[in-house]
């Protein structure tokens, strides 16, 4: 009689394998816990604890409000007017003249001082003393056809006296006479300061559906009848150009006659779970151009006016000093959203178990008992054969010490 066959150990272990697999399945696991009196790790412990949850009461959930569903940057407009009146030497200056550009868009600049050079037409005259090698002894120093790409026109080859003085520059062609050879200066700063601004904006954050503006729903003549206060009047956005210099930190002469950029910021930070009411814009001033920088402090540009005298094309060039005003918004809008707040609480509980994990450190790591404790946090399991039998299991080397923990 044939002797029975043993049992494949590869269908043994399939088998085990397969009920591990299920029993998974409907299995809970939980974590041992181990329970140390040490009353300097207990405080240590509970003020970390302590720590975290302070941390995301106070500065998440209040201070960030990370409860609330967000949106930086809103979808703004702006819209300025400048009104007033000025005088500089023999003449009145009005809106049309010292605004730059025209269109009241959210950039502007307001002309302060210019420096004109009157009656120029395409002719020959010295170059500009300030050109780089524009000075000359003779002739043969100027090159006849050569082109400065900083200088004001094409060279004739021929060394002239200057406009004043004993020096001498090589001629051109160009307009002529050129800037600093007969350049007028004349100041409009005098009644600047009491140009009023209308900056009228409005804002729009999309995912909330939410729109304001900084104008008050009142009657027509409101506006014309009020100026800019931070309690009384805050949605009369009219600024007087020397209330905008003062609260930007300038003197107003200093700015009047060297130029310089002013940027109005207006904040829109709304929490939209609050009345519409609350959502108000807050301003403030700053200069934004490198005033202390002496290569590039200060802001200027040029143009011209042309006319025709006597069939010849004639043009006033005028080198404009002003006050550019930069119009800034930004803002973020927060409402409640249920997702933000609960993957911040859970984050929050997460948190928590740092104090365990700087507890369990200090405890493996620096205490009197740290074998006895890490001999009762962890158990060692040795792999044995199946033929083998299993190892009884071992008590504690130091039961007086596990009793101390």
């Amino acid at each position: 009689m044939a002797a029975a066959q043993p049992k494949s150990p590869a269908g043994a272990t399939a088998r085990r394998l397969a009920r591990g697999c299920w029993s998974a399945l409907w299995d809970y696991e939980t974590p041992k816990v181990i329970v140390v009196r040490n009353r300097r790790l207990g405080v240590l412990y509970r003020a970390v604890q302590l720590l975290i949850l302070l941390y995301f009461v106070w500065y998440v959930f209040i201070v960030q409000k990370s409860y609330q569903e967000s949106e930086t940057g809103p979808e703004s407009s702006i819209i300025t007017k400048v009104k007033g009146i000025t005088t500089s030497e023999h003449k009145v200056w009005d809106v049309e003249e010292y605004v730059k550009p025209p269109e009241g868009g959210s950039v502007f600049s307001i002309i302060t001082r210019v420096e004109a050079t009157h009656s120029q037409t395409q002719g020959t005259c010295p170059e500009s003393i300030r050109v780089h090698n524009a000075t000359c002894l003779s002739d043969a120093d100027c090159v006849a056809g050569e082109l400065d790409m900083l200088g004001n026109g094409l060279r004739t080859g021929r060394c002239v006296p200057y406009y004043q003085g004993p020096s001498k520059t090589c001629e051109v062609f160009g307009w002529c006479p050129v800037e600093d050879g007969a350049s007028v200066s004349q100041f409009l700063g005098t009644m600047a300061p009491n140009f009023t601004i209308l900056i009228k904006n409005s804002i729009h954050y999309p995912k909330f559906h939410f729109s304001k503006g900084n104008i008050a729903d009142r009657t027509a003549g409101y506006l014309k009848r009020c100026t800019f206060h931070e309690a009384s009047d805050l949605y009369c956005p009219i600024f007087k150009l020397g209330f905008i210099v003062e609260k930007a930190g300038e003197s107003f002469a200093e700015l009047a006659h060297k130029g310089g950029v002013i940027g109005v910021i207006i904040n829109w930070d709304c929490d939209l779970d609050l009345p519409a009411s609350e959502c108000n814009p807050k301003y403030s001033f700053r200069r934004l151009d490198p005033k202390h920088v002496p290569a590039s402090s200060g802001y200027n540009f040029r143009f011209a006016k042309y006319y025709k005298i006597n069939g010849t094309t004639t043009r006033t060039l005028i080198k404009a000093y002003a006050i550019r005003i930069d119009v800034v918004v930004h803002g973020q809008a927060g409402k409640f959203s249920l997702i933000p707040t609960i993957i911040n609480l859970a984050t929050a509980l997460t948190s928590v178990g740092v104090g365990s994990f700087l507890c369990d450190w200090i405890l493996l790591t620096f205490m009197n008992k740290n074998k006895v404790y890490s001999h009762k946090k962890f158990d060692k399991m040795v792999d044995t054969p199946a033929s083998e039998p299993a190892p009884q299991a071992s008590t504690p080397t130091d039961p007086k010490g596990l009793a101390q923990l």
